[in-house]
């Protein structure tokens, strides 16, 4: 029996009438792993004591009838930006320190530690989760599992791997401009980016009070289940809202009909390949089939590069003073010539960019007295060349010339999720972006949900497995 590419609920069934156990599953998850991740490179680190030792001690509740929680057992992941109690955080860059251990869980490990999952390791991200591709000085590029030669897209690259590749199932991601939401377009997974606040992140991330903390996972329901978890109070993040009653899973299947929700194509001005256009066009289709009212909307949205690249900018050249010239050296050449350009912004500029920041976050507001949702492409391409940070060819500069759709959402802290619906003609895939008004996280996986019991995420498989893998909802 392949664990691996047993859903969530199936698994929890099998532990439950202990057909088998959480030791057989992880054992089956970390063999998985150590045949895949040579090339794909999803983890920076894997923990086989520790998981074996938590896999075991989960056996253990559920043959008593008291596991911790509905997800007890479940393999975790935990991208390695944050703090995981016992390892070091090396932020995918040589110039941290590999024996300074974290004493402490970050908020959202902490809270499904708690609940009995069990983390087989931490993933891959760029150096400081500054690019959207997972490049990095300390782990070398990571692979697309629907084509190694393709990139995976990035920050959060190593734990949209993991739940493409069935490596983990529950994977901790980090947003500060789309680095949830970009992984998950490229290699066809399901990614949220909560509202800000409502999944506490510490420490901060790099953008301050843009970096969402969230779930990649290869369905809904698995997504939902996190949710649950670590939509939780922690004193620890300044802004933390947690979530009063979250029933993200119990609610999941209430469905979309009768609600309104608005298409765009060109969000601020922003263009979309050809190609990736028809696919999220024709998929727009199972929202009607579902009961929703989708109206295309005018594209009246404030583009909002200029402000965000202040702000981004900015935040890159805050970030370069924690590192003497001589680590300075060693940083990723990215990373170091954009904070350069923020070096050159002035206070009145970046005042002026949080200005215009808040328009945005009212414009948005009121665009959802309207409409329910807002659906858009979530990328302008698909997967291109490992090697590079933009499509060869296509005169871009940077990855925020392929990302138009994504960092509009971090400026108004809204939920919203990249959910995978179709393939290019290469075979790669395309996703849609669901996004919802702030606090409408539950209303963004509802509409996500609705879609795949229609359109259910196919999932690539690998030499010596029989067949294409499709994620049941």
């Amino acid at each position: 029996m392949d664990y691996c590419d047993m859903s969530a609920p199936a698994l929890l069934a099998g532990y439950r009438n202990g057909d088998f156990s959480p030791v057989h599953v992880i054992a089956d998850f970390l063999a998985r792993i150590d045949r895949l991740d040579p090339l794909y490179k999803a983890f920076r680190i894997v923990d086989y004591e520790g998981a074996m030792q938590a896999a075991v001690a989960s056996e253990q509740r559920w043959l008593a009838c008291a596991p911790l929680s509905a997800f007890d057992g479940l393999p975790a992941s935990l991208k390695d930006q944050w703090p995981l109690r016992g390892f070091s955080t090396r932020s995918g860059s040589v110039t941290t320190d590999p024996a300074r251990l974290a004493t402490e869980d970050a908020p959202a490990a902490q809270r499904l530690r708690e609940g009995g999952a069990v983390f087989v390791g931490k993933t891959n991200l760029c150096e400081f989760s500054w690019n959207g591709v997972t490049r990095s000085t300390l782990s070398g590029e990571s692979r697309n599992p629907w084509n190694a030669d393709k990139n995976c897209g990035g920050s959060s690259g190593g734990a949209a791997i993991a739940a493409a590749a069935r490596l983990s199932i529950l994977n901790i991601g980090s947003d500060g401009a789309g680095s949830i939401r970009i992984p998950a377009a490229f290699c066809g997974v399901f990614g949220l980016k909560p509202t800000y606040g409502r999944v506490p992140a510490y420490p901060q991330g790099l953008l301050i009070n843009c970096s969402h903390t969230g779930p990649l996972t290869k369905t809904v329901f698995e997504a939902a289940l996190m949710m649950d978890a670590i939509t939780h109070y922690d004193p620890r993040e300044w802004l933390a809202t947690g979530d009063p009653e979250p029933r993200y899973a119990a609610d999941l299947d209430a469905g979309i009909a009768g609600w309104r929700i608005g298409y765009c194509r060109t969000l601020g001005g922003a263009q979309a390949d050809p190609e990736v256009l028809q696919v999220v066009e024709e998929a727009l289709k199972v929202f009607v089939e579902q009961g929703a009212i989708v109206t295309e909307v005018k594209d009246e949205f404030t583009d909002p590069r200029a402000a965000f690249e202040v702000i981004y900018e900015s935040s890159l050249a805050a970030s370069l003073d924690n590192f003497s010239p001589q680590q300075q050296a060693f940083l990723d050449p990215g990373l170091v010539r954009n904070a350069k350009r923020g070096a050159r912004h002035s206070v009145q500029t970046l005042i002026r960019a949080f200005g215009a920041r808040e328009e945005m976050g009212r414009e948005m507001n009121l665009f959802h007295e309207k409409f329910d949702l807002l659906i858009t492409p979530q990328l302008a391409v698909t997967a291109f060349d490992c090697g590079s940070d933009v499509p060869p060819g296509r005169g871009m500069r940077e990855w925020l010339d392929w990302s138009p759709f994504t960092y509009m959402f971090n400026m108004t802290q809204q939920p919203a999720a990249a959910v995978p619906c179709g393939f290019d003609v290469n075979g790669l895939p395309v996703a849609l972006q669901i996004v919802g008004p702030r606090h409408g996280d539950k209303r963004v996986l509802q509409a996500a949900r609705a879609f795949e019991q229609i359109r259910p995420f196919a999932l690539p498989f690998f030499p010596g497995e029989v067949s294409p893998i499709t994620a049941t909802p």
